[in-house]
């Protein structure tokens, strides 16, 4: 079996606690990673203090993002400079189960397989979800929601604060597409992980990309993120994602797996918080309620981004990060494929 790299990318100081807490959790697994890479985000104060923290530690490596400021970016600059044959990745504010590892390790056996994502569980700050926030949507907060598959599933794409895919994906896709997803923008973008995953299956339509929902990290939800602004602010952003992930590789495939979680999953869901209501029991009002404001709010993200894409107002851009023989060298910063906006 190959090894496995880590990659957690990081960006701030005031998560400095949580940054050693994944890094100690992913050194505490029961199939030990072959290293650990700490890929800092245009922060030079939090390199340099993370690189003296570390700077004793044979398995575990601090680097700069070699790109522009973004998740993406350092997510691909931990690639090319990652040694192992499987890469994972870990948010930098969330813990891995023991065992995390060794579920992805166990899938990949099958050489058909690509890509493997776990399970995702939230840690509330306040201790407890609020209760007018629906389950349907935990990807808000970047865990795992009701609606995906349990056990081990194929699925479109995998979610990628837990997330790992075989080295030869990148050789044949290329890497996370900059342009999607977080880069210090006022909204909070996601779908860089489903438009390669959507890249990787067209590149390599024998690919198999799964769930396994044994591979659980535990993922940190401070106060602010549990409040109603933050979910209106965060499912809009979605919708602007979801319009640049369509422009990409088209609606079709970009929302494949949306069009079933919003025609079944959500009104069930709807359904649920109404019946609990009538039951009296508490939050079900306000679980239905933020379903459908959830859904509107995501949907008006979807339209101005599409406007905008179809402006020329956005470009994206996927970077070569396939191996260079040692796997530890960056083959190019330059984009080698643009697509979308005013060069699509």
């Amino acid at each position: 079996m190959p090894g496995i790299s880590v990659v957690i990318c990081a960006y701030t100081e005031d998560r400095w606690e949580d940054v050693l807490a994944a890094v100690a959790s992913v050194r505490a697994q029961s199939r030990p990673a072959l290293e650990t890479l700490l890929v800092v985000d245009h922060n030079e104060g939090l390199l340099d203090r993370l690189a003296k923290e570390y700077q004793d530690t044979d398995d575990v490596r601090v680097l700069a993002n070699a790109g522009p400021r973004g998740l993406s970016a350092g997510r691909n600059t931990g690639i090319a400079a990652s040694r192992g044959g499987i890469v994972a990745f870990l948010d930098d504010d969330a813990v891995a189960e023991r065992g995390w590892l060794g579920h992805f390790a166990e899938a990949y056996a099958d050489p058909s397989v690509m890509a493997v994502g776990g399970r995702t569980e939230p840690l509330w700050a306040s201790g407890r979800r609020p209760g007018w926030f629906p389950e349907e949507f935990d990807w808000v907060v970047g865990c795992t929601y009701r609606g995906l598959p349990s056990g081990r599933v194929r699925v479109r794409n995998v979610l990628g604060g837990n997330a790992s895919f075989r080295r030869t994906a990148f050789d044949a896709a290329g890497g996370f597409a900059t342009g999607i997803g977080r880069d210090g923008n006022k909204h909070p973008l996601g779908g860089e992980e489903t438009e390669l995953c959507i890249r990787l299956s067209r590149a390599r339509p024998d690919a198999v990309l799964l769930i396994d929902d044994r591979a659980v990290i535990h993922h940190r939800v401070p106060e602010a993120r549990e409040r109603f602004r933050y979910f209106r602010t965060r499912t809009y952003a979605e919708g602007l994602s979801k319009a640049l992930v369509a422009r990409s590789v088209g609606a079709g495939k970009g929302l494949e797996s949306e069009r079933r979680y919003t025609t079944r999953v959500l009104p069930a869901g709807v359904v649920r918080g109404l019946r609990d209501a009538l039951l009296a029991r508490p939050g079900g009002a306000g679980r239905a309620g933020a379903i459908v404001a959830g859904v509107l709010t995501a949907a008006g993200g979807y339209v101005v981004g599409s406007v905008r894409a179809r402006r020329g107002g956005v470009t994206f851009s996927v970077v070569d990060v396939s191996d260079s023989g040692d796997g530890a060298r960056r083959k190019g910063d330059r984009p080698d494929l643009e697509r979308g906006g005013a060069r699509g």
